[in-house]
């Protein structure tokens, strides 16, 4: 079974052409963007990482494995939130688009893994 086509982007880049769907997952809307130019992006921001667990992280972001750990119990403990993006991901490629500068460091590519893990490619 081949694994589904998830992308992670950040949301100031250009939108990827071709259709695809795109969810924003930051809790917060980006900075400077408006509405208009995101019209067409699904803002899914309670599959971001709890206020308190995004502010722990912003103030250390050398504890990388522990915002990671503790995202992901965050996750486990809300499929309702992530599974319409694994739902989405399973039916064809889906880009995740977040505000963060870190593009090594950042909750969209624990959750680009997780989408990966739990998606059923059809």
């Amino acid at each position: 079974m081949a694994k589904p086509a998830i992308d992670i982007q950040r949301v100031y880049e250009p939108l990827p052409e071709g259709g695809r769907h795109c969810f924003l997952v930051d809790r917060l809307w980006p900075r400077g963007l408006s509405k208009e130019k995101l019209a067409n992006v699904e803002w899914a921001k309670e599959v971001a990482p709890s206020t308190e667990l995004r502010q722990w992280f912003h103030k250390d972001p050398e504890q990388w494995d522990e915002f990671r750990k503790r995202y992901l119990a965050e996750l486990n403990a809300r499929p309702d939130v992530w599974h319409p993006l694994a739902e989405a991901a399973g039916k064809g490629h889906i880009t995740l688009l977040y505000g963060s500068h870190d593009t090594e460091h950042n909750h969209a590519i624990v959750l680009r893994d997780y989408l990966a893990k739990h998606a059923k490619h059809k």
